[in-house]
């Protein structure tokens, strides 16, 4: 593997880990409000900042739709993130909802955790099909890469969904305007948050009615080379997919950097789409040439899942 793109993924992953919970000023806006739940505490994992975004016009007499987010850090202002890079979430989200082209929402922006995000993004079921001794190298890996410590017990990201559904949602739903079933219940993120996005979507399909994956980083580490995890994802989807309904789910992935590892599996996993039955109508995966790893990659093309789950011709 090209010494170049291990860099980058080092630098990737582990900053965006480290300063997750570090203090850090409330984003300007380029429109809507931000309201921020700082250190929102949980039963199951690390406490983390809760961001959460309401349109310009806020109205409690009305209900919204509402998408999670994960990374919820880098979502809004790049002059406060640790790459001075941003997905744009209130500029995108703004001009969708001032056009009509989806439906007025609220984002909530859920932080990661200092050195926690492998542990709560890398879906847990499919790690566990992996035999020990790979489950042991993959540990081991992300670790001397990462910097952090790991031990085999640290993939927790059942523990992290329980937080979002069964403490975070609540909690959101009693304080804020939320319409509360699954088709205006959403949930996104890219690369680790796009793997953790698929699993949401298919271990509480009664929750989240809507995934968006950008840049799934289906290889799970940073090679393809003899890498078994990306076989493991396919077969969990092939058991645990939810059938195609009124549910909604959209993947993609750039061909540069990073995300020049994704084609191959991507394409795997669009096969199972298809398995289970699911059309246009329902699921979208799109490939963008020459495209990086990267939130300003993903600023570019964020109106196209928000169109895909949100937008008001899917009334």
């Amino acid at each position: 593997m090209n010494k170049a793109l291990v860099l980058f993924a080092v630098i990737l992953f582990a900053a965006t880990g480290a300063l997750a919970q570090h203090t850090a000023p409330m984003p300007t806006l380029s429109g809507g409000t931000l309201i921020r739940h700082e250190n929102f505490p949980s039963r199951f994992i690390a406490a983390r900042n809760v961001d959460v975004w309401l349109p310009d016009g806020y109205d409690t007499t009305r209900r919204y739709a509402v998408l999670y987010m994960h990374d919820g850090q880098m979502l809004f202002d790049s002059t406060v993130t640790w790459n001075k890079q941003e997905w744009g979430v209130d500029e995108v989200a703004t001009q969708l909802i001032a056009n009509g082209t989806i439906r007025p929402c609220i984002v909530v922006a859920v932080w990661n955790s200092v050195n926690g995000r492998f542990s709560d993004y890398f879906p847990q079921k499919p790690f566990e099909y992996l035999p020990e001794r790979l489950r042991d190298s993959l540990l081991q890996h992300i670790q001397n890469a990462e910097q952090t410590e790991l031990r085999p017990d640290h993939v927790r990201s059942d523990k992290y969904l329980q937080f979002l559904v069964t403490e975070l949602k609540p909690f959101i739903d009693q304080h804020y305007a939320t319409l509360t079933d699954p088709v205006n219940t959403c949930i996104a993120g890219s690369s680790r948050g796009g793997l953790i996005s698929m699993y949401a979507f298919c271990e509480y399909p009664e929750v989240f009615g809507g995934a968006a994956c950008l840049s799934t980083h289906w290889p799970g580490t940073y090679t393809n080379e003899n890498n078994p995890i990306p076989a493991a994802f396919v077969r969990y989807m092939r058991e645990a997919l939810p059938p195609a309904g009124d549910n909604r789910i959209y993947f993609d992935y750039g061909t540069t950097t990073l995300d020049s590892l994704y084609e191959p599996h991507q394409l795997l996993v669009d096969q199972v789409m298809r398995e289970k039955g699911y059309t246009s109508r329902n699921w979208e995966t799109r490939k963008f040439e020459g495209a990086p790893h990267t939130e300003n990659a993903w600023n570019k093309r964020l109106h196209l899942p928000l169109t895909f789950l949100l937008g008001t011709k899917n009334e």
